[in-house]
């Protein structure tokens, strides 16, 4: 059998090794001597970067880039995976064959996240392209996004579970409206932290003037939309100046590399201090005892803990909950587990168990902020489906504030009303509960991503069904 810590250097061996290390890292009970083991065989596995085996792992970072075209996103994706080690031989040796095919001297490691055909032809990112990589510091998981207006939609998906965004600035043109836009959608899905990485510092002389105010319009700027953490960093993606390894060519410059500042910057939080959230994905049946199963969308949940089903707000208590097919006490975000309850209340697919002390609000008006994805312009008046979490109800749209409607890309707001009550949390309180998806009931095709800023009860107590037409 395969050493899954000391996979074949394949493609294919690489996948896996990613799939089950993710797996184990997030089964590892905190500070476990299973877990402290792992981390050592990945810390020294062959191909993840310098380092002894007594590097300390500190946990997984979620992280996009984004930027104008051409201000080389999938360059420094690229040279940061090549320099640390994180290509394989054969995947190497595939850039190698098509930069070659185009008549380039020196491998173009923007081949390495540009994956489409399109993508290549035309020397742009079109997609988002995820990578996985380590280094013996942390675990990556990497959106590399489209930089052109139009895919402006691909951003706000590959940010949307991330941690950190990357943005991208050509030396030579400075902020743009592009810059703008994109530091607005990071602040817009409460990124908590955002890099400025002015490129092609070798293209402007190296020189710390051009750097400095770069710097200072762009920190002024995403300090005003409330970004809170923001670091820039003079890089060169081409060369591999401050990407990996310190520049020589700009002395001036005494911060981290963006591999250093990715390898140290805190992202991690106390899941304790959350309420749990539980949204009910599936009832499972069997031996006269009802599971319900579902991944844990904030905080902690516990034997023990009384809780309450929403939206129909009847309590009962936790008496137990299993992990891949073992009992354990305690449950936290992100574990998919299934739970037993003390009563025999109605729980179904789209429910949520919630904290009874500190239940989220039971809502059918709802004021978001929201960026449309669709070609088809979003109107006042429309009938929608409304994702939100595992559960999906009708609703329509009551007004666009200061709009007649949202056209593709376009980020306004919108007040909506659901047919059913939604546990709902502001989008600040919790990413994943205070977001939703508009959907055409026609074609199931997605029009909308939202984020909830308020919400009020708009229907009776006892929560029962209405035809959404406000």
């Amino acid at each position: 059998m395969t050493d899954l810590f000391h996979p074949p250097q394949t493609t294919v061996g690489s996948f896996m090794y990613a799939i089950f290390s993710e797996a184990n890292a997030r089964l590892a009970p905190p500070g476990s001597a299973e877990g402290h083991a792992r981390t050592m065989n990945h810390s020294s596995r062959p191909g993840t970067g310098a380092g002894t085996t007594e590097s300390h792992t500190t946990g997984l970072l979620r992280w996009a880039t984004a930027g104008s075209v051409d201000d080389g996103k999938s360059t420094l994706v690229g040279r940061l995976l090549h320099d640390s080690k994180s290509v394989l031989a054969d995947q190497l040796e595939a850039v190698e064959a098509a930069s070659a095919r185009r008549g380039q001297d020196t491998p173009d490691l923007a081949l390495l996240t540009d994956g489409l055909r399109a993508e290549r032809e035309q020397g742009i990112t079109i997609d988002v392209a995820y990578r996985y990589f380590a280094t013996p510091r942390r675990r990556f998981i990497l959106a590399d996004t489209p930089g052109h207006v139009q895919y402006t939609r691909n951003m706000v998906t590959g940010a949307s579970t991330a941690d950190l965004t990357v943005i991208l600035v050509d030396a030579r043109n400075g902020v743009v409206e592009q810059t703008r836009r994109h530091a607005a959608v990071a602040a817009l899905l409460r990124v908590p932290h955002v890099v400025l990485a002015v490129n092609k510092m070798d293209l402007a002389g190296h020189r710390e003037s051009v750097f400095a105010g770069i710097a200072e319009e762009f920190t002024s700027y995403a300090a005003s939309l409330g970004i809170p953490d923001i670091t820039a960093i003079p890089i060169s993606a081409l060369n591999g100046d401050n990407v990996v390894e310190p520049s020589a060519h700009m002395d001036w410059y005494g911060g981290p590399s963006v591999l250093e500042h990715l390898e140290t910057v805190t992202v991690d939080h106390d899941p304790a201090t959350e309420p749990a959230r539980f949204p009910v994905q599936y009832v499972i049946r069997g031996d006269g005892t009802r599971h319900y199963a579902g991944q844990l969308a904030g905080g902690v949940l516990s034997v023990g803990d009384m809780v309450t089903v929403l939206p129909s707000g009847r309590t009962t208590t936790v008496t137990g909950i299993d992990l891949l097919g073992r009992e354990v006490r305690t449950a936290r975000v992100p574990q998919s587990v299934s739970v037993r309850l003390a009563d025999d209340v109605d729980v179904s697919r789209g429910d949520l168990l919630a904290p009874s002390g500190r239940p989220p609000t039971a809502a059918r008006d709802i004021t978001a902020r929201v960026c449309h994805l669709h070609e088809r312009p979003l109107r006042p008046g429309d009938r929608v489906l409304l994702k939100h979490t595992t559960r999906t109800v009708r609703a329509v749209v009551r007004k666009i504030p200061g709009a007649d409607r949202l056209e593709l890309n376009g980020i306004g707001q919108v007040v909506l009303r659901t047919s059913e009550r939604l546990a709902l949390d502001t989008y600040a309180h919790n990413r994943r509960t205070g977001s939703f998806l508009l959907i055409d009931p026609g074609d199931g095709a997605t029009l909308t991503a939202g984020m909830v800023g308020a919400a009020a009860d708009g229907a009776p107590a006892s929560g029962g069904k209405s035809d959404a037409r406000g």
